[in-house]
């Protein structure tokens, strides 16, 4: 009987063997700056540099000397705060972040960024858990962090802040993006009841209380616009007569202005132009 039984049992282990995700080794972080976590298998994804120089960044002079000295703060190993870049669309809260990064990161070889998605957020506790241990000092950057999915992730980002009896980690620096100040969800449920609504919502906005350091991101009036423009151009060598009305032009087509169209204008234009760029 049990002879009978022998080749289905292997057939089933080696079926569970197939199923079972591979064992993940100890993360390297020697080969890049920059990673991207994959929290189903928790393995750490190099990625390029980011090429866009933080003085390239022009309109956000107060955001940039803010955030640049939080951050050399941390690489210091002195006391910091985690940092929420908020303000509308397009107006370089994420470029700001990873330029900076770049910026001190070329001083401080240990220091490394490890970019992580919005919809992962419930994995940022078990994240920060495994970088707790590693001797390098890292910035997690979550690029436009919302609770579209309600208070179960606005309680796990709480707790990845917080780091429950054993504390936060002191080798991470947290820093999101967001387009709402208070993180706020677009909607809620309303067929849940005003009590579980407002208790929700609480969660949800209690979690930018934990962000020590608030960076606003104003909307673009159009000297600015046009002070990016023309510092894009000069920098990379795109030279037109008529730079300021088309560039005027382009933001009216697009309906706004920000650096976010300015760059996009200035994409435009070194294709006519037949000119590199480093993005």
């Amino acid at each position: 009987m049990d002879r009978d039984l022998t080749p289905l049992l292997t057939r089933i282990a080696e079926a569970l063997e197939r199923l079972a995700p591979p064992a993940v080794g100890a993360a390297g972080f020697g080969g890049a700056r920059l990673f991207r976590h994959d929290p189903q298998t928790g393995a750490f994804h190099p990625a390029p540099d980011y090429p866009l120089a933080l003085d390239s960044l022009v309109g956000v002079d107060r955001q940039k000397t803010r955030f640049l000295e939080n951050l050399e703060r941390f690489a210091a190993g002195v006391p910091y705060n985690h940092a929420l870049l908020w303000g509308v669309r397009g107006t370089g809260k994420s470029s700001l972040a990873k330029a900076a990064f770049m910026a001190v990161a070329v001083k401080n070889a240990t220091l490394k960024l490890v970019e992580v998605d919005r919809d992962e957020v419930t994995a940022l506790p078990a994240l920060f858990d495994a970088l707790r241990t590693r001797p390098e000092r890292f910035v997690v950057l979550c690029d436009d962090l919302s609770f579209e999915e309600g208070a179960a992730a606005a309680k796990a980002l709480k707790s990845a802040l917080e780091g429950g009896v054993s504390g936060p980690p002191g080798n991470v620096l947290f820093v999101a993006t967001s387009n709402r100040r208070h993180l706020m969800p677009r909607g809620h449920q309303e067929d849940r009841g005003l009590v579980s609504a407002a208790e929700d919502a609480e969660e949800e906005v209690s979690v930018s209380d934990r962000f020590g350091l608030w960076v606003g991101f104003p909307p673009m009036d159009q000297p600015t616009y046009l002070s990016a423009v023309t510092s894009y151009a000069r920098q990379f060598g795109l030279t037109v007569p008529d730079l300021e009305r088309r560039a005027l032009q382009w933001a009216q087509l697009r309906g706004s202005r920000s650096g976010r169209v300015a760059w996009q204008f200035i994409r435009d234009l070194a294709g006519e132009l037949g000119k590199p760029l480093p993005l």
